[in-house]
């Protein structure tokens, strides 16, 4: 045996050793990576984002008689058509409203107060004592936090020119990042795949196709899942009236890509600008609110098993972990990238564990009980 393959008493093996270094190293290469170039990262993910979901279509299209090139074109055309049309019929109306929201938000403070006001002067209100003047007076400085929110919405339109860059940017890069990529897709898997190390390539390439499935069902069910509750809230917030009700509708489903936080939201700002709105007319409030509860059983019972099912294989928590971990550390692009990371961590942690049962660190099972014996024969008189 080589002298480098022997191990240490009491210690793995110095290739064992050498592997873990090399992953963590890579680890801390792509963590260090995306820190330092994570504000110009956002069109070249978007790129590779596009490029991994239309390349099973491309693929498809190659089989019915395109070229490449003609394929990955004719995705991207379609593509940004459908993609313009969608700016064009939506983004007047949400700007239109978002700046009506801004506006209204004084208003907004004022009314609450006044809604609220009657509360505090009720019998109730005084048998349990609670400190009417104190709780008026933070309600009056609620005006104050609303305005000055306002005015940094106003002074924000400074880095105006920078944020047009940044969509620019967007609306440039990411279609040609995509082209290149989608192009040359099957090319560049096939090169790494040309450099994995022989011993371990078939579980690589096993760990690799657990992954790439966890990922694309994940992403494509969840972003379909967002689609038909944001259209949803939307045409029912619509539906009954309520201001702003587009706005809040897409914003709602949009968020819906972490679990429970686009109800929340949604419920809570629709409730409230409901309330402001409606009243003395209170069951449109209680209309609004069963529009929420309604499209979370819609998305708990019906979309979420059949759209996204357990493609991942991590628990609610852990997605919701990842995706505010990934954002606090990376911003918009850690957003991004949280739930395929989380997969892919999904996946290999599944096969250490996988690992670790099956090896001698974990210990062998009992074994099997020995066969009774046969009694002995009568000693013969």
């Amino acid at each position: 045996m080589p002298p480098e393959t022997v191990a240490p008493a009491g210690g793995p093996p110095p290739t064992f050793r050498r592997q873990i270094w090399f992953w963590l190293g890579a680890l801390v290469f792509f963590l260090g990576f995306l820190f330092l170039f994570s504000s110009i990262l956002l069109p070249f993910v978007a790129g590779a984002a596009l490029a991994y979901l239309l390349d099973p279509v491309a693929d498809w299209l190659e089989r019915r008689g395109l070229s490449r090139t003609a394929a990955t074109l004719l995705m991207l055309v379609i593509f940004a058509v459908l993609f313009l049309l969608l700016l064009v019929l939506l983004i007047p109306a949400l700007v239109a409203q978002l700046s009506g929201l801004i506006a209204q938000l004084p208003d907004f403070a004022l009314r609450l107060q006044e809604l609220v006001e009657p509360l505090l002067n009720s019998e109730m209100a005084r048998n349990i004592g609670l400190d009417v003047e104190t709780i008026r007076g933070q309600l009056g400085n609620f005006v104050e936090p609303a305005a000055a929110w306002l005015a940094a919405i106003v002074a924000s339109v400074w880095s105006g020119g920078q944020a047009l860059i940044g969509v620019l940017s967007l609306l440039v890069i990411t279609p040609v990042v995509a082209f290149y990529l989608l192009h040359d897709w099957d090319r560049m898997t096939a090169r790494v795949d040309h450099w994995l190390p022989r011993q371990h390539a078939p579980v690589i390439r096993d760990l690799a196709r657990q992954m790439s499935r966890a990922i694309s069902g994940f992403i494509r069910g969840q972003g379909l899942l967002c689609l038909v509750l944001g259209i949803f809230y939307a045409a029912a917030l619509s539906a009954i009236g309520l201001n702003f009700g587009l706005l809040i509708g897409l914003v709602a489903g949009l968020l819906s890509f972490i679990p429970f936080v686009g109800t929340v939201v949604g419920f809570v700002i629709s409730v409230g600008v409901a309330a402001v709105q409606f009243p003395p007319e209170w069951i449109w409030v209680a209309i609004t609110a069963a529009i929420f509860i309604f499209g979370q059983f819609l998305e708990g019972y019906i979309l979420q098993p059949r759209l996204v099912g357990n493609s991942v294989g991590l628990h609610p928590v852990w997605l919701m972990f990842a995706l505010f971990a990934f954002s606090l550390l990376f911003g918009f692009v850690g957003t991004l990238i949280a739930v395929p990371v989380a997969a892919m961590v999904g996946v290999l942690v599944r096969f250490a564990i996988n690992q670790y049962l099956s090896s001698s660190y974990y210990g062998t099972a009992p074994p099997p009980a020995l066969p009774a014996e046969p009694p002995s024969p009568a000693p013969a008189e």
